[in-house]
């Protein structure tokens, strides 16, 4: 395809390396013809790489196979995942699957995006409910402030709370932030 017709969120691959098109702009040089200024983020090693492209170039279009996988557990730096409909068991590393771990509790499920029979692409749920297993107690009379404190959760991930947020709760936490949101109603 031509590099006027890429879009944000689509995979390439340049140069022989799989990247994910995080920005770009058309720019208009003083002289010469307009360019595209990408923001590519490389999914071997997660580096963001900023490339020129004339807007006629040839880049390589990757397709992902997106599949649907369950988080079993973790054993050290190696997370075992299912996928859903062959029941087929893979492990990631923690390079491969990143800040994943701290969100994921047994039975998760996600999409993974596969390119060549590798991993590239661990996408969590946008938010997740976790139980608070560790915070200091209710600060009195702090309503009318907006204070906060640190809560542990259930997976060990430690967000700032309200100050009315007690042990045994549930929350709900934004993954792509790791921020609180609000508390879940059981």
């Amino acid at each position: 395809m031509k590099a006027s017709q890429m879009n944000k969120g689509q995979t390439v691959k340049i140069d022989g390396k799989l990247y994910w098109i995080v920005d770009y702009q058309h720019v208009k040089l003083g002289k010469g013809g307009a360019v595209y200024q990408t923001k590519l983020k490389s999914l071997s090693d997660g580096s963001i790489q900023n490339i020129r492209l004339r807007s006629d170039e040839i880049i390589e279009e990757a397709y992902l196979d997106k599949r649907t996988y369950e988080y079993l557990y973790s054993s050290g730096s190696e997370h075992v995942l299912m996928d859903t409909t062959t029941f087929e068991q893979i492990t990631l590393n923690d390079d491969a699957f990143g800040d994943g771990t701290k969100y994921c509790k047994p039975n998760t499920q996600f999409e993974v995006q596969i390119y060549e029979g590798r991993p590239v692409i661990v996408n969590l749920p946008n938010t997740v409910d976790l139980q608070v297993v560790d915070t200091p107690p209710e600060i009195k009379g702090a309503t009318a402030t907006n204070q906060n404190k640190p809560a542990t959760l259930e997976t060990g991930l430690v967000v700032q709370v309200p100050s009315f947020i007690k042990m045994g709760e549930m929350i709900r936490v934004d993954t792509r932030t790791g921020l609180y949101l609000t508390r879940v109603k059981e």
